[in-house]
């Protein structure tokens, strides 16, 4: 028997898996297994969700195609359908091609909330497929609904912040002690938790977590301000001048005896410590130094550092942009690295760094005029989600859907799209959607740590 011409699509397999028993529900990410039942069931089952459905009959190369444009919630369907598909769902060709194609569409939003108590993971997909039409007109967002995502490690770690997203995996670490920290993949539900690192009696934390596209590695930083006790004397947490510092990184590798953390001795900036985004583009982490004098210029200035000599830069800035203390965050987009400069009464320029690291390929490729809303959610004052920082800034940018429409995140927990060229804005608003929440921009995949990209 072979699959009707129709059969040969990823709209056609995504509406059978979603016909299937195999459904996701609509409030929360989990798939519900077959009830263990007869071997002769089991073949028939199997005859009419796979091998007997045709799907055997195809080249390799095509269904792999197929499979490639199915959205993340979809494919992780297809895996539990019977023996054949799981099989072919774990075949690392399937990951990278898979990968490749949801990278060209809009991402995949992570909502994060911690209010009021227990940390909670939920996303909703933008975009219905990879490869999909880009002249196809978009979904209302009322019909896209936001789904809970469960962390197995949650009895471990139960508050934790997200401290990035790469190549569809998420490190996560302990909002209250730093430790333990977990890389993460949502979908397939694979994660590592990493091993213990050097403690300080009095310290504050940063991490990064990112991919280098030559070395093909995985890395976390763990960047540790501290100071000393001073005999019985206690040092107040709310004092933030912490003279010393210490760099520690951790190349990930699936053979977990092998992950061990090592030492690069003092970071040579202050860095934000409070930065809501930690930005990776071109296998480099980045975050902003703190207000003060960096490499003769005073201001804040944009700090590197790359994942493949592990060494820390300045990177160049837009030239006659005025950076002060908190009108300017990083984003990445249609990554490549972005400055965003609030310039006060509501206008917001969007700085792109077109070739990296070259001060002259900097362009202003988008200016917003009015992004700050006439009213704010009335709960902000109770909004303490993760990172600190996201409470001082009214507006944060996410990126550049593949439309050309703007993705905005406001202060308290709400999505705006502003199109450039109607200037105008749009509430963002899914079923499910939560009320409080931190958006992290993620790529949906199956990768896991010994995925070549």
């Amino acid at each position: 028997m072979r699959l009707p011409p129709s059969a040969t699509s990823a709209p056609f397999l995504q509406s059978f898996l979603m016909d299937s028993s195999f459904q996701i529900q609509n409030s929360s990410f989990q798939i519900e297994p077959r009830k263990k039942r007869s071997k002769l069931l089991d073949e028939d089952d199997d005859r009419i969700h796979g091998e007997g459905f045709g799907l055997e009959n195809l080249p390799r190369d095509v269904l792999l195609d197929i499979l490639a444009k199915l959205p993340i919630s979809s494919l992780i369907q297809f895996r539990f359908v019977c023996r054949s598909w799981k099989l072919l769902s774990v075949d690392p060709e399937l990951s990278r091609l898979h990968h490749a194609a949801v990278a060209e569409n809009d991402p995949t939003l992570l909502f994060h909330c911690d209010y009021p108590i227990r940390n909670q993971l939920s996303f909703v997909e933008l975009s219905s497929g990879g490869g999909g039409d880009e002249d196809e007109d978009d979904e209302d967002d009322d019909d896209k609904i936001v789904r809970k995502i469960s962390t197995p490690f949650c009895s471990s770690m139960p508050e934790f912040n997200v401290v990035g997203s790469c190549n569809g995996l998420l490190c996560l670490s302990d909002s209250l002690y730093g430790e333990p920290v977990y890389v993460f993949n949502p979908f397939s539900r694979d994660y590592l938790e990493l091993p213990k690192s050097k403690q300080f009696q009095e310290q504050e934390v940063m991490f990064g977590f990112g991919f280098h596209p030559i070395t093909n590695e995985y890395k976390v930083v763990k960047i540790v301000y501290y100071r000393n006790r001073q005999g019985n004397r206690r040092v107040s947490r709310n004092n933030r001048n912490y003279p010393k510092s210490e760099v520690q990184i951790l190349t990930i590798s699936k053979e977990t005896n092998k992950n061990t953390w090592r030492s690069l001795g003092k970071v040579p900036y202050q860095l934000d410590r409070q930065a809501a985004e930690v930005p990776v583009v071109n296998g480099r982490i980045h975050w902003l130094s703190r207000p003060g004098r960096v490499a003769g210029v005073l201001g804040r200035a944009i700090i590197s550092f790359d994942l493949k000599d592990e060494q820390f830069k300045v990177v160049t800035k837009p030239n006659h942009v005025t950076v002060i203390r908190s009108n300017f965050h990083l984003a990445v987009i249609r990554g490549c690295l972005a400055a965003v400069i609030s310039c006060g009464y509501g206008k917001l320029e969007i700085w792109v760094m077109k070739e990296y690291d070259s001060q002259e390929s900097w362009m202003k490729e988008f200016v917003i005029h009015g992004v700050y809303p006439a009213r704010v959610p009335n709960h902000e004052n109770h909004y303490q989600i993760g990172r600190p920082g996201l409470s001082r800034r009214m507006v944060r940018v996410l990126c550049v859907l593949k439309n050309g429409e703007i993705l905005l995140e406001y202060r308290g927990g709400s999505l705006v799209k502003y199109d450039p060229k109607w200037k105008e804005f749009k509430d963002v608003v899914f079923s499910k959607m939560p009320k409080l929440f931190q958006t992290i921009v993620h790529l949906g995949t199956l990768n896991w740590i010994h995925t070549s990209m």
